[in-house]
């Protein structure tokens, strides 16, 4: 029993002091603990006193950094805007042309048509009212000179295509105007 009561008595001192030994860790990682967290206080009150002086240079140079980007971003939609506007303007300048060409072979075929059809009908063209027009000037030149008239050379006569007589007749008779019959002078 005796060994017993000193081993049970050891067992007690060394309990003892590894209850000492662990309350002397505990108080040293509080200690640890403390000061750390000291030194994190210490940084935040750090940092922010540092971004309260830094904060308006910051913000002025994040300011001018957005400036730059926006203008060279207006400076690229300008360039783009350019080109796509160039584009439209030579793609529309070509379909006006091709529609003025189209126009004007339109107007071509018609005149061809119409002049045609004048010609079936009989009308004079262009070049025979000319040289019908120089002769008429011509006769009345020599008249007011009082001298005989000028041989005239005959002007060829174009043939009308096979047109009915009697129509060309009739229109020919409601397109002019009835001669007034002479009147004698009253005395």
């Amino acid at each position: 029993m005796a060994k017993l009561k000193k081993n049970v008595r050891r067992k007690a001192t060394a309990s003892k002091a590894n209850a000492n030994d662990l309350q002397a860790r505990a108080e040293e990682i509080s200690r640890s603990l403390v000061g750390t967290a000291q030194q994190i206080w210490s940084a935040g009150v750090g940092a922010f006193s540092r971004a309260q002086g830094e904060g308006s240079k910051l913000f002025e140079a994040l300011v001018k950094e957005g400036m730059n980007i926006e203008q060279h971003t207006r400076k690229l939609a300008t360039g783009r805007v350019d080109a796509v506007r160039d584009a439209v303007e030579n793609r529309v300048g070509s379909v006006r042309e091709r529609a003025t060409d189209t126009w004007d072979r339109l107007e071509k075929v018609f005149e061809e048509r119409v002049q045609r059809a004048l010609h079936r009908l009989g009308v004079p063209g262009r070049e025979e009212l000319v040289a019908l027009t120089d002769r008429v000037d011509a006769l009345t030149t020599q008249l007011k000179r009082g001298g005989a008239a000028p041989a005239v050379r005959k002007l060829p006569v174009k043939k009308a295509a096979k047109a009915p007589a009697k129509k060309v007749r009739k229109a020919a008779r409601k397109s002019l105007p009835k001669t007034p019959k002479p009147v004698a002078p009253k005395a």
